[in-house]
């Protein structure tokens, strides 16, 4: 649980825009800055949203292309760039290269097409890690693990920051961006086993800072 590690900031809120994608990425790039030796540091979803090409802002996005666009431009705090997106309104770049608290080198995938072997060795050994989920059911979780009812259609984007296998279900921990009023302080747990529920799998990424 990387959590107890401190280098996972507190659960965001995107509101009624569709950048699950950019918080995604955006708290990605935060705990790796962090395990790379720098101060655990809010950074900004909304440059993220607003400013990366090849996406659609509130419409949707992907975190790869994020972590290309911040290989080149570097990523602001969010104190010099705040989220404003919560209406629906993608808003217009505002980027300050001034203002960059966080770099990026690079990108990879930790896992593809079901391969849940190499997602846990992943979050076990690498750090925190950006999924892409079918989250289509999880406007109804309200607590405990979801073992059922979960599809592989990718919708939404979130943070793995770990699992436990102490557990009586053995089950990742999942950091979501709809606040900390839902589910369990802002958390889900998905029972971990090999039919990859939810997709954890399927488009699972981190950066090289």
């Amino acid at each position: 649980d990387w959590r107890k590690h401190h280098v996972v900031t507190p659960v965001k809120n995107q509101g009624q825009c569709g950048s699950c994608w950019a918080f995604s990425a955006t708290e990605t790039v935060e705990s790796f800055w962090a395990l790379a030796g720098h101060r655990l540091t809010e950074l900004s979803p909304q440059q993220v949203t607003s400013c990366t090409t090849g996406c659609d802002g509130c419409g949707g996005g992907l975190p790869y292309v994020a972590y290309e666009y911040l290989e080149r431009a570097g990523l602001e705090s969010a104190h010099a760039y705040p989220y404003r997106s919560g209406n629906g309104d993608t808003g217009r770049c505002e980027y300050n290269r001034h203002h960059v608290a966080a770099h990026v080198k690079g990108w990879s995938y930790v896992a593809q097409r079901g391969d849940w072997h190499s997602l846990r060795s992943a979050v076990s050994h690498d750090g925190p890690v950006s999924i892409c989920v079918d989250a289509s059911t999880w406007q109804f979780y309200h607590g405990g693990v979801l073992s059922s009812n979960c599809g592989q259609q990718l919708d939404h984007c979130a943070q793995l920051v770990g699992y436990d296998r102490s557990a009586s279900t053995p089950h990742y921990i999942i950091r979501n961006s709809w606040t900390a009023q839902w589910g369990i302080n802002g958390y889900i747990y998905v029972e971990m086993n090999a039919n990859d529920l939810c997709g954890l799998a399927n488009d699972a990424t981190y950066v090289t800072i």
